[in-house]
This record gives structure tokens, C-alpha cells and sequence, in this order.
């Protein structure tokens, strides 16, 4: 081969090197693009997709008892979650409102944002006086603190209210989450064929399919045992709190809700809530909340057997890293989101590990 046939071979490889390398440049571009634009929607449609897996046999059973009709069925099930989050949304959103901004007011000011006792407390012999007391040098300490960080308290009270709106935000991104759970949940059997034919292609058919049943018992058994539970032990004390008539409940639920997914007990709220009622309500009423604060805390511990059933086991701490995770990086719908992602990742590598340490034990 002479010189300049090696020439022209060099000078079509760069120009073949050259266009493949721009075509790899601008599809890579336009995948960027794409992603850039539908990131927004990422988190609702994962979470819509984690409750339409959590919910599918009982869309399956209803469907059945309605004569086959899955989009009646799925339509019901809309209807229900919309419910769950609308109604308490409507009727604690005055409450925290009001909370948060009264909160907000007294940190900018730098005072301590602790109602007073009820005055009927003073008739009380010998604790009247003690819980008088008490309040006062709370009080006192606490605003002498408060008085040494007031910029930071200012700016902690506009986020504060800032915060409303982006819980206002999370709840819609709720709602369009029920929505596309709805719209899955009619074509549940065709979505599953398609995740095992997408495992199998991965991992081959018969791992491709274990893989795909052990993700979804790991989703419905997260979701009920963990998400379920702390839902209702929120729903709950919110029921409680308004009855007590304590202020601001949305707040305290939502606390609630967040303890109970990291699985620390809700009694961590519940109980300075029910100390603090004693000074403020009768006795019998205030014991009353108290007990009631105990049994919703210890609840977990008959309602997790009963949600999680046969399912999987996944260690707390998995738990609590993808819930913490989850909120710091996507806000409160990251919360629920991290919690089952984080378990579900964690069962799959186990999993798909499990045969290599068989293979490598000596027969």
C-alpha cells in the first residue's frame, strides 16, 4: 500500500470516527433533553406506580365482585386515595396555617411561641402553682436564647411559612399520583409482563422472573407494613389532636407521619403534647389524650403483623436511610418514595448475590 492510499484510509477514518462521534454527541444531547423535561414528573410517577403494585390484588378482587369491570374498579380506588389525602388536607389546613403563621410571628419577634396555662390550672392545689411556674421560667429561658440567634429565627420563621406553600405543592403531586395509579391499575397484567420481559432480557427468564415477584412483594410488603402503618397512626392522631382541640394538628401529625416512617415511636410528639394538656385541660381529659397517645405510639406493634402478613423482612435501617434520604432530596413525597426504592434496591442486590455465594461454597 503506498502513502497515499494510507492517506486517504486515515482521512476516512477520522471522517467516519468524526460523524460517529457528533451522531453519539447529538443523540446523547437529545437523551438529556428528554430527561431535563420529564424530571419534573419523575417522582409522581414512580410513587403512582408504587401504589398501583400496592394495591393491585385488591383492585383484582374488587374487579371480580364487580362483573370484570376494571375501570370501574380502578375509578373506586381513585376515588378512595383522593379521599385520604383531600379530607384531612381540607381540615387541617386551616389549623397548621394559622400554626405555622403564629409560629413564624413569634421567632421573628424572638419570643417563645408557648401558650400560657388555662387559667382554671391556678385552682389546682400544690400543681397549679408548680405548672405556673414552670411555664414562666420555660418561658423566660427560652426567649433569653431565642434573643441571641433573632436573625437566624427570622429567616427560620419566613421558611416556615414558606413551607406551606411547599406542602401545598407535595399534596397536588399527591393527587396526580393517585391519578396515574389509577390509569395503571387498568393495565396492571400488561405492566408486568412487559418489567419481566425488560428482568428476563437483563437477567435471563427464570432470575428475570424471581427478580420481578421479589420486587413487587417487596413494594406491597414496604408499603403496607412501613408507609400503611405510619399513615394510620398520622390519620389517627390527627383525629385525636383536633378532638382535644390542640393547636395546630396538621403540624403535629405530620410529625407523626414522619416519626412513624423512620420508625421511631410517635410518642416522641405525642407525649410533650399530653404533659403540655395537663396544663391547660382537666384532669380526666387530659389522662384520657394521654392514654390515647400511648396506644396510638404502640399500635405498630399489632398493626405491622397484620399489614406485612407473609412478606419480606427489610432491616429498619434500610428504612430509615431511604426515608431521610428521600426528604432531603426530593421534599416530602421523597420520603415515602426513599423508603420502598432504597428497600427495593437493597432486596434486589441481595438477591442477585445470593446464587454467587452459593456457587462459591464447595459441594
Amino acid at each position: 500500500m503506498t502513502s497515499a492510499d494510507s492517506s486517504q484510509v486515515d482521512q476516512r477514518f477520522l471522517a467516519n470516527a468524526m460523524a460517529s462521534f457528533i451522531q453519539i454527541g447529538a443523540v446523547l444531547l437529545l437523551l438529556y433533553w428528554c430527561f431535563t423535561i420529564v424530571a419534573p414528573f419523575i417522582n409522581v410517577v414512580v410513587w403512582g406506580l408504587i401504589i398501583s403494585v400496592a394495591v393491585y390484588p385488591a383492585h383484582v378482587v374488587l374487579s371480580a365482585r364487580l362483573g370484570g369491570r376494571e375501570k370501574l374498579s380502578a375509578a373506586i380506588f381513585v376515588l378512595i386515595g383522593l379521599a385520604i389525602i383531600v379530607l384531612p388536607t381540607w381540615i387541617l389546613a386551616d389549623s397548621t396555617v394559622v400554626g405555622l403563621q403564629y409560629v413564624a410571628a413569634e421567632l421573628e419577634e424572638g419570643n417563645a411561641p408557648l401558650p400560657p396555662p388555662a387559667d382554671s390550672v391556678a385552682d389546682w392545689p400544690v400543681i397549679g402553682p408548680l405548672i405556673y411556674e414552670t411555664w414562666s421560667s420555660a418561658t423566660s429561658n427560652l426567649k433569653a436564647t431565642l434573643s441571641q440567634f433573632k436573625p437566624q429565627l427570622q429567616s427560620f420563621g419566613q421558611r416556615a411559612l414558606g413551607f406551606v406553600g411547599h406542602s401545598i405543592a407535595s399534596v397536588l403531586q399527591f393527587i396526580f399520583s393517585v391519578l396515574i395509579a389509577g390509569a395503571l391499575l387498568m393495565h396492571g397484567s400488561s405492566g408486568r409482563s412487559v418489567t419481566q420481559n425488560i428482568a428476563a432480557s437483563l437477567v435471563g427468564a427464570e432470575r428475570g422472573h424471581g427478580l420481578t415477584d421479589l420486587s413487587i412483594l417487596t413494594v406491597r410488603s414496604v408499603f403496607k407494613g412501613v408507609l400503611g402503618v405510619a399513615i394510620i397512626q398520622a390519620i389517627v392522631s390527627a383525629a385525636g389532636l383536633l378532638f382535644a382541640g390542640i393547636p395546630a394538628p396538621g403540624i403535629w401529625a405530620g410529625l407523626v407521619l414522619v416519626l412513624a416512617i423512620i420508625q421511631l415511636p410517635p410518642l416522641l410528639v405525642l407525649g410533650p403534647i399530653a404533659i403540655w394538656y395537663f396544663s391547660v385541660a382537666e384532669p380526666v381529659p387530659a389522662a384520657v389524650f394521654l392514654v390515647f397517645a400511648v396506644i396510638v405510639s404502640a399500635s405498630d406493634a399489632f398493626l405491622k403483623p397484620l399489614f406485612l402478613g407473609r412478606g419480606i423482612d427489610v432491616p429498619m435501617l434500610v428504612i430509615l436511610i431511604g426515608a431521610i434520604g428521600g426528604a432531603m432530596a426530593q421534599g416530602i413525597i421523597g420520603l415515602f418514595i426513599g423508603a420502598v426504592v432504597l428497600a427495593l434496591g437493597y432486596k434486589i442486590v441481595t438477591a442477585w448475590m445470593a446464587p454467587d455465594e452459593n456457587s462459591a461454597e464447595p459441594a
